[in-house]
């Protein structure tokens, strides 16, 4: 088996698996992230995402082989420093967002994506960017607002990324 070295939250990782390994069970079977969730395994419901080189990805139909070195972050490495909340998992605190919590990681990736790119977006550019993301609880209304609450963030009061 090929052996492949990732940057994994800020950190080089090794790992031997198949190329055609899904990203996703390098992360929770070989590197024991299992923050990052299996949920249909065909990259429609969004509990696999993470981020490539900053993008939204789904993991579960990513094969290692074709990340490279490009930069991979899990929901365990969003927070910039390990004692502080990134703004969009303070919202979720805040709020109460998440129900059962299965989808939520790949939830709080995404929206962390979206503020990134626009932080100050509309409903609308919210639910563009949140389609892809399933939630069985329903939590719809309390992932927008904790968005818009993420949104409003400092890095006086949380720190934004």
């Amino acid at each position: 088996m090929p052996k492949y070295t990732l940057q994994v939250n800020g950190q080089s990782r090794s790992v031997d698996v198949a190329a055609d390994t899904p990203l996703l069970w390098v992360l929770r079977d070989h590197l024991e992230l299992v923050g990052t969730k299996f949920g249909c395994g065909i990259g429609q419901c969004g509990a696999c995402t993470i981020h490539v080189n900053g993008v939204p990805s789904r993991s579960c139909m990513t094969p290692v082989s074709t990340v490279g070195r490009m930069k991979i972050t899990t929901i365990e490495g969003l927070a910039a420093d390990a004692t502080k909340l990134h703004p969009v998992q303070q919202a979720w605190s805040e709020l109460d967002v998440a129900q059962c919590g299965y989808c939520q990681a790949g939830q709080i990736m995404t929206a962390a994506a979206l503020l990134k790119d626009n932080p100050k977006p509309t409903d609308e550019d919210i639910d563009g960017a949140m389609a892809g993301n399933l939630c069985r609880c329903g939590t719809y209304m309390r992932i927008r607002a904790g968005i818009k609450l993420a949104a409003t963030l400092t890095p006086a009061t949380g720190g934004a990324q």
